[in-house]
């Protein structure tokens, strides 16, 4: 098989959400510049700066937010996609299942395109637990469904970059 490297402008054009360990961010720069400007910041010094407040890596380009909240049913939570920007989710604390999804296949519920967000809902093509040490990266046209419990609801913490690819 080809790697990210070796192909990048492949996983641009298909939105392949890309999971991975932490440990592993490196093995995908080349992609885009403002990816590799995210992807060289997936370390425990980085992360462990990580106050409530946005921390702009370029102002209006890439960023990132660390939250926490409690983990909602499937029923509460909705898919959200994006046009220009792609996001990196990495869990901190606790855990939290994810679907992602073609957004062809889901029902439009709410468009937004000076915030680059449209809402959706429909049933999740891809699903997984996002949990501490993971990173999970989905592409513009990726519908991402997050906060979902894995087993009760629970508290967690996770750091979201923002990158404008497009």
């Amino acid at each position: 098989s080809t790697s990210p490297r070796a192909s990048p402008w492949v996983l641009l054009r298909v939105n392949t959400m890309i999971i991975a360990k932490n440990e592993t961010a490196r093995d995908y720069l080349g992609i885009h510049p403002n990816l590799d400007l995210a992807l060289e910041r997936i370390t425990p010094a980085f992360l462990d700066t990580l106050g409530d407040a946005r921390v702009d890596i370029v102002p209006g380009e890439v960023w990132c937010t660390k939250f926490t909240y409690e983990t909602i049913p499937d029923a509460d939570s909705f898919f959200e996609a994006h046009e220009k920007f792609l996001d990196i989710h990495m869990m901190l604390d606790g855990a939290e299942r994810v679907e992602i999804s073609d957004p062809q296949d889901l029902t439009l519920l709410r468009s937004e395109p000076e915030n680059d967000f449209y809402a959706y809902e429909g049933c999740g093509r891809h699903k997984l637990v996002l949990a501490p040490g993971d990173f999970l990266v989905v592409w513009p046209g990726d519908a991402h469904k997050i906060k979902m419990f894995v087993d009760a609801p629970a508290t967690v913490t996770k750091a979201v970059f923002k990158i404008k690819i497009r």
